[in-house]
């Protein structure tokens, strides 16, 4: 699983669990690799909930990895890709090094 700045609690937006359940309360049902990007300024993923998951994922064995980029915003890597290119960069590349570690059928 790959998500770029996807929103870990959607309580934090008003959405109901019914509608979009929490990756911070189900991390640790995870059964593939995860890789999450985060913007260290992304107001509607703050930081408890990026270290709740990244615990979550590490207490259940979830192979992971888990970067976030300070002072980048939600949508850092296509509205504001310009603005923040190194931190794009560096996520693409994550991203592309991440698809290739990953085992044939994953």
């Amino acid at each position: 699983m790959i998500g770029f700045y996807g929103l870990l609690n959607p309580a934090r937006r008003g959405a109901s669990a019914s509608n979009r359940p929490s990756l911070v309360e189900h991390a640790a049902e995870m059964k593939v690799p995860v890789l999450g990007v985060f913007g260290g300024a992304d107001e509607s993923i703050p930081e408890e909930d990026i270290a709740t998951f990244d615990d979550g994922l590490e207490t259940a064995g979830v192979p992971h990895e888990i970067a976030t980029y300070p002072g980048a915003p939600h949508s850092f890597f296509d509205r504001k890709q310009e603005e923040f290119a190194d931190a794009s960069a560096d996520a693409w590349a994550r991203l592309l090094d991440f698809l290739d570690r990953l085992p044939m059928g994953a």
